[in-house]
């Protein structure tokens, strides 16, 4: 019908940039603004719109230590080409002073060590990862409040230009790169929002009660946002795409993470190729251990993984090094009554169970199956040799 108007819906994302938010949201817990930003971002950079003469994305990612700053950049670089190490990382805790900017763009001819230093920030490192799929690079400034002012500089210039200079005067192109810079700004004023020394807040921590009206979620966000403007210059604020303030994680969302962590223990488990691999099962009770242990609003979900490792994974290595378990076996993880110590059962040859963590791995059987017959293979080897 000519002259007739159909509304359109900008909210539609492409397939591959919902496949983006897909993964993203499997491995990053409670960062949905975050997880948007870097899907509509990618999405411009499919279609070519993004401003010619810039980097892909130039994002400020600040909020408290343990929120997933740092996990979504390495998540956002395993989605897309399959690699979560496919990230050229710059800790900013190592360049406090001027001079150690040569280990960023290389020391100028004539200057002491101009051919030893291999600058971090070359052409190669940028496009080592990329794929057929794939040409972005992923760049991250990690606690970026911590950096020198000649690294100050020399970020003014990759933002706005996607461009630098290095020592030798070669020229790297930030145009098919995402910037992620990272910093625990406002970092004493959030401490104070999540543990108060006076007072008290009604619904309590974010932490037990998920922060229902999002109350203390505003107050983080608003000191956060102060803190990078007290922080930051305007030229370089201008530069930014966006600042995304990391929510602290709630109980809802530490649980999750929990999951996830318990069958990142399980894929470690059947990847091991010095023992044989079994099933690990928590009851309800050993994971709310796992959370009483290590949940604290400092420290998010870092102290998570960190009550984990002690509580379960240390002793599972031993277990494990002591040949306590075999191939098919389920190790259930309980509480021992009286003490609220971690108890571990074996279970021959049962099946996993619903207590058990899901992971997108192979079943127990077909691995039991491969390793009986890698160890068939190698006895028969070995006797035709003798």
């Amino acid at each position: 019908m000519i002259g007739s108007k159909v509304r359109l819906d900008p909210s539609q994302t492409g397939q591959e940039a919902d496949a983006l938010r897909a993964r993203l949201r499997k491995y990053v817990i409670g960062q949905d603004e975050a997880v948007a930003e870097i899907v509509n971002i990618y999405q411009m950079h499919l279609i070519g719109m993004t401003a010619p003469g810039r980097p892909v994305g130039n994002l400020l990612l600040i909020g408290p230590t343990g929120s997933g700053k740092t996990r979504i950049v390495e998540a956002t670089a395993e989605a897309l080409v399959g690699n979560a190490s496919a990230v050229v990382k710059v800790d900013c805790a190592e360049f406090q002073h001027s001079h150690e900017i040569a280990k960023l763009i290389g020391s100028p001819p004539g200057y002491l060590g101009h051919r030893e230093t291999h600058p971090l920030l070359s052409q190669e490192n940028l496009d080592r990862h990329h794929t057929e799929h794939c040409t972005v690079s992923f760049v991250l400034f990690d606690e970026i409040e911590k950096a020198s002012d000649a690294l100050w500089n020399l970020l003014l210039g990759i933002l706005d230009k996607a461009s630098l200079t290095l020592g030798d005067n070669r020229r790297v192109d930030f145009s098919r790169a995402m910037i992620f810079l990272t910093g625990n700004l406002g970092a004493a004023e959030m401490s104070a929002i999540l543990s108060p020394k006076m007072g008290f807040y009604a619904g309590g921590p974010p932490h037990r009660n998920g922060d229902a009206d999002g109350s203390i979620t505003g107050k983080i966000s608003a000191a956060a946002m102060h803190a990078a403007r007290r922080k930051f210059t305007p030229e370089f604020l201008n530069r930014l795409d966006k600042i995304v303030v990391f929510k602290p994680l709630g109980e809802a969302e530490l649980k999750n993470i929990l999951e996830i962590e318990l069958a990142v223990v399980q894929q470690r488990i059947h990847q091991s190729q010095a023992y044989t691999p079994f099933t690990l099962g928590l009851t309800a009770r050993a994971k709310d251990i796992l959370l009483q242990e290590g949940t604290d609003p400092r420290y998010g979900a870092r102290h998570l993984k960190r009550a984990i490792d002690r509580m379960l994974v240390h002793p599972l290595a031993n277990i494990m090094a002591t040949h306590q378990v075999r191939c098919g076996d389920l190790v259930r993880v309980d509480v021992e009554e009286g003490t609220g110590h971690l108890v571990f059962l074996r279970e021959a040859g049962n099946a996993p169970t619903g207590d058990a963590p899901s992971s997108p791995i192979a079943p127990l059987a077909a691995v039991c199956a491969a390793r009986e017959a890698g160890a068939c293979e190698a006895t028969n080897q070995g006797a035709g040799a003798e």
